[in-house]
């Protein structure tokens, strides 16, 4: 009890003074206040003169170089290189490489190679190289593993 009031008595009392000190808020307007003067925006008449001006204005922004049509995406030559012999070949695997260099190799090709870096066209094509490419160098670090 504080002061002969209880502390709910107290609490309510001070939520009562708090809403009697709150200020009305004023009813929304749809006005704006300060502004007590009107202003007009320029027209501009609709006759084929103007129409004419206009669409002249509009080409003259536009870039006198039209966009040229694109082109279908060339396929990279090494992405015609599908066969397991021609993916070795690109590898250039020797049988006294060493597991770094094999590594290196593999991110090597995958730097060229990968489905990523190409057109979405030819996705599958260097899908295909990066699995053979993958295979030939876990097969190379297996019989590496094996030998020693």
């Amino acid at each position: 009890m504080l002061f002969g009031k209880s502390l709910f008595q107290s609490v309510v009392d001070r939520l009562a003074d708090e809403a009697e000190d709150e200020v009305e808020a004023p009813e929304p307007s749809f006005r704006v206040t300060g502004l007590s003067t009107s202003f007009a925006t320029e027209r501009i008449a609709a006759s084929p003169v103007n129409a004419g001006l206009r669409q002249d204005a509009y080409l003259f922004l536009m870039s006198q170089d039209q966009p040229a049509a694109i082109k279908a995406p060339v396929k990279p030559p090494h992405l015609q290189r599908l066969t397991v012999e021609q993916i070795a070949e690109d590898l250039q695997l020797q049988d006294n490489d060493s597991r770094d260099i094999l590594q290196e190799r593999r991110r090597l090709f995958a730097k060229s190679n990968h489905p990523d870096t190409v057109h979405p066209d030819f996705r599958e094509p260097a899908n295909t190289r990066m699995k053979i490419a993958n295979l030939l160098i876990d097969e190379a670090m297996r019989r590496l593993d094996a030998a020693v």
